[in-house]
């Protein structure tokens, strides 16, 4: 198992998949950023679809998931995610392309990273990169909180931000194929934990890059699910409504769920992001 520490001594489990020199040339890494209680181990089926498009695929389980360390659903602080995907990008990147591939939760931080490139956050000096490309997979750009929940977190973020409750999120909606959601329950390294803490990077980040969205720079494949329960798919419309045509390339899937990379679906979501990757040279 290959890890890397990261500056606050946290160890970050990596993992990859080499695509065969011998049947044609590498174009780059595709390096994924996974969703909320998930881990990168989940994303084997889309890295073997990119290895055979010509595409080294790498990613690592972030701070609080699957085999990296860290308290389940925690941050050490707001922008720790930040910091540790850049230090795996610095460890990854190679010859070729290097473009982001981020769901959910992952799509949010690799989101708020790119963004970045677009202001001045007095921190990210430390950690912006950047990429040659980006790819958001219903990423969380709107949590979709309701008031009460607004309140819940106002009262809690300052008094126990490393509280740790229940996402309430349920596995039934992330697919409609019936196995994906199965193997889902059954994994003994998915989770449920969330912190306040958390919950207040995910608001604030969706905010910067819904803002920031005018201003982008790096060429982006926006998709999202039309029937998503567990982001707002509001989100990602205001996004699209909003960045420069030009740079970004947005699909809505009407009636699929959260993870459209395991919808029935599945192929032909995944020959779109092939068929980007190709005529955007990314």
């Amino acid at each position: 198992m290959q890890t890397l520490t990261t500056a606050d001594g946290l160890a970050l489990h990596l993992q990859r998949w080499l695509a065969d020199p011998a049947a044609g040339s590498v174009v780059g890494t595709v390096q994924i950023v996974h969703g909320l209680g998930e881990h990168i181990g989940r994303y084997a089926a889309l890295a073997r679809a990119l290895n055979a498009a010509g595409w080294h695929v790498a990613g690592h389980d972030q701070r609080g998931h699957g085999r990296s360390g860290g308290a389940r659903g925690t941050l050490a602080h707001p922008q720790a995610l930040l910091h540790d995907l850049s230090a795996v990008i610095d460890h990854l990147r190679g010859a070729g392309r290097h473009v982001l591939l981020g769901h959910s939760l992952g799509g949010l931080v690799a989101a708020r990273f790119v963004a970045e490139s677009t202001g001045a956050d007095a921190d990210a000096e430390r950690w912006s990169r950047d990429v040659d490309g980006l790819v958001l997979s219903s990423p969380a750009l709107d949590a979709g909180l309701g008031a009460a929940q607004r309140a819940l977190l106002a009262l809690l973020s300052p008094i126990a931000p490393g509280l740790r409750l229940g996402n309430g999120l349920r596995p039934e909606w992330i697919s409609r194929d019936p196995e994906t959601v199965r193997a889902y329950i059954a994994d003994p390294l998915v989770h449920d934990r969330i912190t306040p803490r958390l919950v207040q990077f995910i608001v604030e980040s969706g905010q910067v890059v819904r803002e920031r969205a005018p201003h982008w720079r790096t060429p982006t494949l926006l998709m999202w699910a039309g029937a998503d329960r567990c982001v707002a798919p509001a989100g990602s419309r205001a996004f699209a409504q909003a960045a420069p045509a030009g740079l970004l390339t947005a699909i809505e899937w009407p009636g699929l769920f959260h993870e459209i990379f395991n919808e029935p679906e599945r192929e032909t979501v995944v020959a779109r992001l092939t068929d980007w990757l190709q005529r955007c040279g990314v």
